[in-house]
């Protein structure tokens, strides 16, 4: 597998010898610092940037598929990819699933914080603080998507092994290295820091964190209930109204505009994203995946230009999403696209000229199907959710177009410029509503209705009217950061990760009973190498 050779080299990690001690303190191996910010940048590149790989595709698989966001269908076995999207779809993700092996490029990011906390000097030097949020974050990230996860806290020798402590324990872990880092972090927000730990991203971090705190407060993933007390919540709140005091954020920006590829730090909704240019920082390839299958094969494609390479068109959205994006006049409704399929103009608008395709035995418009029919009901066409290899399969579901890509992106291999947000503004506006939906402290005089009001309105969507439920909140979630990798996250948090959608329950039935799927099992390269572990139990 691709990413174990990485984690060998990054970490020599974990051979099969006993745990060792990890309070290790770190001290410096050099007197000299970087003496410039061009060095300081280079130096921290690997620290910064070791999720932007897993984020622009594998990544993304496995939080959109494994939710009710997307379908990840095939077409007579073209794009099946050994269950790259349907074992996430149908909840049937094995050791083996190629969405699930990026595991090594999240320990190498740990590596290289520490090495860096090293090099600076140790973890109560200032200069350390973005690498210990950083470490903070790609721990985090293995937690949430893998349960029990190795507290990495220092460089590792070549014969020494870790062994895996258990989610409460990494939680804390997690904010201890955050609360530790805060007062070093910069306070700026603009174009030195987009892109950068700074503080207000470790804050953004540790609101989410204090949000999922009763899900991972739960040694086993399989105990959780939303019923569960969560103590954080008020933190959760504090931290949340000392982002939107700070004047920094604010939702000004068009809902559209903000995913387009001319994005960057003059979006005031972005906390913390991930940046992406189809040059010289590639990796990001959302719409190779999320449009129709056959438009490099036409003269113009509904973008309104010409591709130059193939595409996948294997994720199509989930009916229920597309009944969620239906609020009268919201603008986030035009993230996706189905039904008949008109032209793209060049403000990237839909047009009024019919797309007609004509090949492969059609001819006329294209049209999108909300609903999504299977080839057969044979095993086979089922379990790769086959929509057979003709246009009518292609045309399956409707289609995210909320990361528009653009002419160039498709003469560099299809990767595009669009940076993706990890942490919004949006966000933090939600979770408080959440959080005092969920018994928290209302502050500043603000409601669950006023909160979902103010996403509301900049959306241009009806003003929600009476007091809203946390299924109101979760579906205004669903709406807000639709295709944006948290959908997982806020169906496990709300106990409707094993809610019935698409063909999960036909295929795969037990999945209503599964409750170890809400984690990922860890990958079998990983296992094989780290033969002290104990795969995660259901796997």
């Amino acid at each position: 597998m691709k990413n174990i050779s990485k984690l060998l080299v990054s970490i020599g990690l974990l051979v099969t010898t006993g745990c060792t001690d990890l309070n290790v303190d770190i001290t410096s191996q050099y007197t000299e610092y970087p003496s410039s910010e061009i060095a300081l940048e280079a130096k921290m590149a690997n620290v910064y940037y070791a999720f932007r790989g897993p984020l622009g595709r594998r990544y993304s698989e496995a939080c959109g598929c494994s939710s009710d966001e997307f379908i990840g269908i095939s077409f007579d076995g073209d794009y099946y990819d050994n269950g790259t999207t349907a074992h996430p779809t149908l909840h049937w993700v094995n050791p083996d699933s190629p969405c699930i092996d990026w595991y090594g490029d999240i320990t190498g990011g740990i590596t290289s914080c520490n090495q860096a906390i090293v090099d600076f000097g140790g973890e109560n030097e200032p200069m350390s603080a973005p690498a210990i949020a950083m470490r903070a974050f790609y721990h985090f990230i293995l937690m949430d998507m893998y349960g029990a996860t190795p507290i990495l806290d220092h460089l590792l020798g070549d014969d020494e092994a870790i062994e895996r402590s258990p989610r409460p324990e990494v939680a804390a872990f997690i904010e201890k290295d955050l609360l530790k880092a805060l007062p070093n972090l910069s306070k700026e927000s603009n174009a030195s820091t987009y892109g950068k730990p700074n503080y207000w991203m470790a804050k953004a971090l540790l609101a989410k964190l204090y949000l999922n705190w009763a899900v991972y407060s739960c040694a086993d993933v399989a105990t959780y209930t939303p019923d569960i007390q969560n103590p954080k919540l008020d933190d959760c709140i504090a931290i949340c109204d000392e982002i939107i005091e700070s004047g920094i954020f604010n939702l000004n920006n068009s809902y559209r505009e903000k995913f387009w590829p001319e994005n960057g730090p003059q979006i005031t909704d972005f906390i913390y994203a991930m940046p992406y240019d189809r040059i010289t920082a590639q990796g990001m390839q959302y719409a190779r995946y999320r449009t129709w299958r056959q438009m490099n094969g036409v003269d113009v494609s509904f973008y309104g230009f010409k591709l130059s390479s193939s595409v996948g068109g294997n994720l199509a959205v989930n009916p229920k999403m597309v009944d969620l994006l239906s609020l009268p006049g919201d603008e986030r409704n035009l993230s996706i696209v189905g039904g008949p399929i008109y032209y793209y103009d060049e403000n990237r608008n839909i047009s009024k000229t019919p797309f007609i395709y004509e090949g492969n035995g059609f001819s006329g418009q294209l049209v999108f199907t909300k609903e999504i029919t299977l080839k057969s009901n044979s095993q086979a066409d089922m379990e790769q959710l086959n929509v057979g290899k003709d246009v009518n399969g292609w045309s399956q579901g409707y289609k995210s177009v909320k990361w528009f890509p653009t002419y160039d992106d498709y003469t560099n291999g299809r990767n595009q410029s669009n940076d993706i947000p990890i942490f919004r503004y949006a966000d933090i506006i939600l979770t408080k509503a959440e959080a005092i939906l969920r018994n928290g402290t209302a502050t500043n005089g603000d409601t669950p209705q006023s909160l979902l009001n103010q996403i509301r309105t900049y959306v241009h969507a009806p003003q929600f009217e009476g007091n809203p439920t946390l299924q109101d909140i979760l579906d205004e979630r669903g709406r807000e950061f639709f295709d944006e990798n948290w959908r997982r996250n806020d169906l496990i948090r709300f106990g409707k990760f094993e809610d019935d959608w698409g063909y999960k329950h036909i295929v795969h039935p037990e999945a209503k009973t599964e409750l170890f799927r809400r984690i990922f099992p860890i990958p079998t390269g990983v296992m094989n190498t780290n033969t002290n572990w104990k795969q995660n139990p259901g796997y």
